[in-house]
């Protein structure tokens, strides 16, 4: 194990350590997102920036810019920065239209939490097709002003719009018939609301894996949600996705095996802890672990083999490691590089249940000795999880 010198919350200093640190572990310069900032004081602002008047109407709008009604707070709420509970009270009392419909986002998030927690590694389906071709440069035809400034904006924000997130499936798997688990895993790379749950969900949905019908990417919705991009494209007069793609044949999978992720219910204490583990599906300053343990040092643990294997863009590391260098200002912050259960196996840990399948991995070798309960926005309860409409009546039913 590597205990690692404390960050300085501060940009460049974060580049610097990360670049140091972290270097050998993704490829290029350390590179922070222009538009995005970790930790607590930037999530909060964020939320607090937000107006839901006019969501529903400007959710899907792409360019220009400032006809977005996006939120911009998911990666905040991926990392447990805002909890999903505190942003449906923040809307309270907005048009009841667009609260209505903000909500509703909120409870597709949580679904796709239960549906990992239940679902765990079985979510990655197979692929359902071969593919109908050899996809164009990197994944993505960029000789389409319509892909290309899509693509340029995951790499460097890390970050879309949900509309953009499905063209670019819809690109990859309808069109192309592409493995969407390989598109999957490179929106993972780059977004800073990258979560095997919400991502891999989004992308089997839009591909048609356990779902009905795939969603077909063509140059109506560019003209619908991005007026004028057209006009700038070398191909206007011959585009080549005028048309909706073929949708292709739906191709039975078999029901995946359940797993039961979803964690205690109650707060589970088998010793006294001496240390609060931190994980990064949690880092805000609300996690129970850590609220609940508050004079206690907190640990973080790089999990090097994890880290190598993913390859993350620099861009989500310097997020966590901005989110970490804050904390280090309110509370005594331990930073290691190395394996999770290396590092805790002679401590006794406080931690916040993940309901991850890595989370299980990791705490069966750790042993907490308390658990606390994940802050869930619904309870979860028995009933399906193959759609969303019967999650939720699942879920809401008293």
């Amino acid at each position: 194990m590597n205990l690692l010198p404390r960050p300085i919350a501060d940009r460049a200093a974060v580049q610097s350590w990360v670049d140091t640190h972290l270097g050998h572990l993704f490829d290029g310069p350390a590179v922070g997102s222009p538009s995005f900032r970790g930790g607590q004081r930037a999530a909060d602002a964020a939320l607090a920036r937000f107006d839901v008047a006019g969501y529903a109407a400007r959710r899907n709008e792409v360019q220009p810019p400032q006809r977005r009604g996006a939120s911009r707070l998911s990666p905040y709420i991926r990392h447990g920065l805002l909890r999903l509970e505190d942003v449906w009270a923040a809307v309270a009392g907005g048009p009841a239209n667009d609260v209505g419909k903000f909500r509703d986002e909120l409870l597709w998030q949580e679904y796709a939490r239960h549906w990992y927690a239940r679902l765990g590694p079985a979510t990655a389906a197979p692929v359902r097709r071969a593919p109908r071709s050899v996809m164009p440069g990197d994944g993505w035809d960029r000789t389409l002003p319509c892909l290309d400034m899509l693509v340029d904006e995951l790499e460097t924000n890390g970050w879309l719009v949900n509309q953009t997130r499905m063209w670019l499936a819809g690109d990859w798997t309808v069109r192309w018939g592409q493995d969407w688990r390989r598109g999957e895993d490179r929106f993972f790379r780059h977004l800073l609301d990258g979560s095997r749950a919400a991502n891999r969900l989004g992308w089997q949905w839009t591909t048609g894996v356990g779902a009905n019908k795939s969603y077909g990417f063509s140059r109506w919705q560019v003209e619908k949600r991005a007026p004028g991009v057209c006009r700038q494209c070398p191909h206007r007069n011959a585009c080549p996705i005028d048309g909706w793609p073929d949708d292709p044949p739906m191709v039975p999978v078999p029901v995946p095996v359940e797993v039961d992720l979803s964690g205690p219910s109650e707060p589970v204490q088998t010793g006294e802890p001496s240390a609060v583990w931190l994980t990064a599906e949690s880092l805000g300053a609300d996690d129970p672990a850590a609220a609940a343990h508050g004079e206690l040092p907190v640990v973080f643990v790089f999990d090097e083999q994890l880290l190598a294997r993913l390859r993350l863009d620099s861009k989500r590391l310097v997020f966590l490691t901005e989110t970490l260098a804050e904390l280090g200002e309110e509370r005594d912050v331990e930073l290691y590089l190395g394996d999770p259960g290396a590092v805790l196996e002679e401590r006794s840990v406080a931690v916040t249940h993940a309901p991850v399948p890595g989370f299980a991995t990791r705490a069966a070798s750790v042993r907490p000795s308390v658990i606390h309960p994940w802050p869930w926005l619904r309870t979860p309860r028995p009933g399906s999880v193959r759609s969303f409409s019967a999650w939720r009546k699942a879920v809401e039913r008293r």
